[in-house]
């Protein structure tokens, strides 16, 4: 009996522990919860899993045999084992079908049951952008073959999606600093992750030439090098460098192996072959196509350059020889041939251009590169490439069949879309990723400006007052990645990512589906992804963000964070906050000044870096402020509160929030304290950094007014601006305590950028700070 009853009880301890053990095999597949990026135009997740295992099985239709393969081998790599080709076999199955009544040939529908995968598309480019969305669904160990699990669970869900925009890209620069055959493949591959089908690859720059061409080996032999380096910012003075030969090229077998990638992951690379500026590389190496014919060096710092091709028979000759070579070489449909930044200088002297001027009967120099440009699209055409250009090549009259390239803005894209030229949207406003995206003080340098990932996000590629049928004209968007202050592919990481994903979801997801809190959701789920394939992003979702608000007459100082399910602890004594300091509830009430120090927790762990910020109280805090032109769109983050906020602007960056900037416009600013007050001093300051096209204005005028809006006292400060810091100009204006309701500035442009310094011909910048008002 005693025996009996113990082997019953064995028997119900083994069958406990039996379901114990099948309890922890289930536990282990546990299926991803679906954080699909970009965000598919409809996905409805559904009861039960489907199991991927050793069992399962591939099918595929004829014409989709390149994405199976790709899949497949992404399956053996991340989970050890291959999928098992199979015809006609339903269940655990993985199925890639093709439709060809599916019109848009980007489009896909995945259907994910716990019978099988169903993929279908009308042709490989669906199927691989399926397969993209289902990679995400995997675990991440996927991405670096350190799976160890024997079987994966996938939701089951259906999802059917398909791109807003066809042109969605991303752009490198590789002429300012060269990066390796192997992280152009890594970039690219992010890229095709993201469903991004453009890789724009900037060749050819004044500081290196990049592309061999066997009919002209001194463009790689002297053009791909200079003999050093600029050391620092350009705006530091003075320029040092480094002394050290620096450069590289691609070799024409090179470029066809990155092209083959490319293609590999439904990517088109289009090259670009800078002129007529943009060149000195190539006249460093044959000094013949400039118009003084003089030797001069590879760039070796940064900006614009005088050094521009020579619109002469040798140059065009030249150019139609290099082009033959590099439209072998790459089999899209566009060659983009820059057209921007190209100084008139060499022209204006040259006798040759003045006497072509006139014999084309042209305008002036402006009318003279449109003849340029026209030219090397006709001969372009010839090749059956279509020409892109910057929007430069808007002045002096469009090449007939030219896509233009905005970025600048956006004000001539509604025009060129009525004369029915097709447009890609790039403006520095939001899609320049060479800028700053934080305002934390141990970013890395970058040229300057602010990008930061919400306005990214925010990006509407349609222009504003565009009807339906110059919509169609607009193809896409792209990301643009300088790479001045990018000296390694680390670097390029760090600034392309996650701005780039930020605007995969604005190209590919319609506006309804986008959600800015919902995507920053995803994207922290992504980079756990991006951790396992090695990719050095910039983490600022932990960063936070202090607002100015006026409410009832009260100011009140916000701390607001990204992640939400954290805990903001603050300290306003200096000290940076540790888990103990006071917990961050309501916004915090200013009337006086204020030094706020703070951190996102999770319990007493620091994330992210700790926010620092000093509020200077002065009397025109929480005024009314009206401007007679808006801020541009490029530098308005702060919006015009921004001059009165009590916060001022970064010592040597103009892009961050609280530095407003305008381009070309006299400006009127009218404070209204909103009743008669004392006042003592009135001060600000402007932003000076002449090598990226700013200047302190030409004058001030500072007045006081009164109830009436009458003039109290004014003073015209032309010869009272004092040197701030490094990069910043004060303007300050003592008073004896008189009265005002008003303060009003008159600010004067400084016009147009004399001939010989960066940005020559053009408008000057004005960039100013908080008016401090005591």
């Amino acid at each position: 009996m005693i025996i009996k009853l113990c082997n019953n009880i064995i028997r119900v301890c083994g069958i406990l522990l039996l379901l114990l053990c099948l309890g922890c095999k289930k536990e282990k597949i546990v299926a991803i919860t679906p954080q699909i990026i970009p965000v598919p135009f409809h996905q409805e997740i559904e009861d039960g899993v489907f199991i991927l295992n050793e069992e399962t099985t591939l099918r595929y239709d004829e014409g989709l045999q390149e994405t199976a393969k790709y899949f497949s081998a992404f399956i053996q790599k991340g989970g050890g084992s291959s999928l098992q080709l199979r015809k006609n076999i339903e269940e655990n199955s993985i199925i890639l079908e093709k439709d060809e009544t599916m019109v848009n040939e980007e489009a896909y529908r995945l259907f994910i049951s716990k019978k099988n995968i169903k993929i279908q598309s009308s042709t490989e480019k669906g199927a691989f952008y399926a397969v993209q969305t289902l990679r995400q669904l995997l675990p991440e160990c996927f991405e670096n073959g350190s799976c160890t699990e024997k079987g994966f669970a996938i939701k089951a869900m259906t999802v059917l999606d398909a791109p807003r925009f066809s042109y969605r890209g991303m752009h490198l620069d590789v002429g300012r600093h060269f990066f390796s055959v192997s992280a152009i493949k890594k970039y690219i591959e992010m890229l095709a992750m993201l469903k991004m089908n453009t890789f724009h690859w900037h060749l050819t720059e004044d500081q290196g030439w990049r592309i061999e061409i066997k009919k002209y080996p001194k463009l790689t032999e002297i053009g791909a090098y200079r003999k050093e380096t600029l050391v620092g910012h350009y705006n530091d003075q003075p320029h040092q460098f480094d002394g050290k030969r620096y450069g590289g090229f691609y070799t024409q077998e090179e470029i066809k192996e990155i092209v083959a990638f490319a293609t590999s992951r439904n990517i088109t690379v289009i090259p670009e072959i800078e002129m007529p500026g943009h060149s000195q590389a190539a006249i460093a190496a044959y000094p013949e196509l400039g118009c003084s014919g003089t030797k001069v060096e590879v760039a070796t710092k940064w900006g614009v350059f005088d050094e521009v091709y020579c619109p002469n028979q040798k140059t065009f000759a030249f150019l139609e020889d290099v082009l033959d070579e590099v439209v072998d070489l790459f089999p899209g449909k566009y060659i983009h041939i820059g057209g921007d930044e190209a100084p008139k200088t060499k022209w204006k002297s040259c006798n040759h251009c003045q006497q072509l001027i006139q014999e084309k009967e042209l305008k002036d120099e402006h009318g003279l590169q449109s003849y340029f440009i026209a030219r090397m699209e006709k001969y372009i055409n010839s090749k059956g490439k279509q020409i892109i250009g910057w929007d430069e090549i808007l002045e002096g009259g469009l090449a007939p069949n030219a896509t233009v390239m905005f970025w600048r803005g956006t004000d001539g894209a509604v025009q060129a879309a009525k004369d029915g030229h097709d447009l890609i949207l790039s403006p520095t406003s939001n899609c320049y990723f060479d800028y700053y995206q934080s305002d934390n003080e141990n970013e890395p340098l970058a040229i300057g400006g602010f990008l930061p990932l919400e306005k990214v996000y925010s990006f509407n590629p349609i222009p504003e007052g565009m009807d339906a049928t110059e919509e169609k004209h607009v193809l896409g968007a792209q990301g643009n990645v300088w790479t001045e202050y990018m000296p390694t592919y680390k670097q390029v990481e760090y600034m392309a990512f996650p701005r780039a994903i930020a605007l995969s979801e604005v190209i590919w997801s319609t506006d309804k589906n986008k959600n800015y809190v919902d995507f920053v959701s995803r994207l922290a789920n992504f980079q756990n992804r991006l951790d396992v394939l090695d990719v050095n992003y910039a983490n600022h979702l932990y960063e936070i963000h202090g607002n100015l608000k006026n409410k009832n007459e009260q100011l009140l100082y916000s701390l607001e964070t990204l992640m939400n399910d954290n805990t903001i602890r603050y300290t306003l004594d200096g000290s940076d906050p540790v888990g103990s300091s006071e917990v961050y509830d309501k916004p915090l009430s200013i009337q006086s000044d204020m030094n706020v120090k703070a951190g996102v927790f999770d319990n007493d762990k620091l994330l992210g870096n700790v926010f620092a910020q000093e509020l200077n109280y002065h009397k025109a805090v929480g005024a009314e402020i009206t401007l007679n032109v808006e801020p541009h769109k490029a530098y308005s983050a702060g919006g015009k509160k921004a001059l009165i906020n009590s916060i001022s602007g970064n010592n040597t960056r103009f892009g961050d929030k609280e530095w407003l900037g305008f381009w070309g416009d006299d400006l009127e600013i009218l404070i209204d304290l909103g009743k008669e007050t004392e006042i003592h001093k009135v001060s600000t300051r402007f932003f000076e950094a002449n090598g990226q096209w700013i200047y302190r204005p030409e004058g001030v005028k500072i007045s006081l007014l009164n109830e009436d809006m009458e003039n109290l006292f004014e003073k015209g400060l032309e010869q009272l601006f004092l040197k701030d810091t490094k990069l910043t100009t004060q303007v300050t204006q003592n008073y004896g305590g008189e009265k005002a309701r008003y303060v009003k500035l008159d600010i004067r442009k400084y016009g147009l950028i004399p001939d010989g310094l960066q940005g020559a011909g053009n408008q000057a910048w004005t960039f100013i700070d908080e008016i401090v008002v005591e």
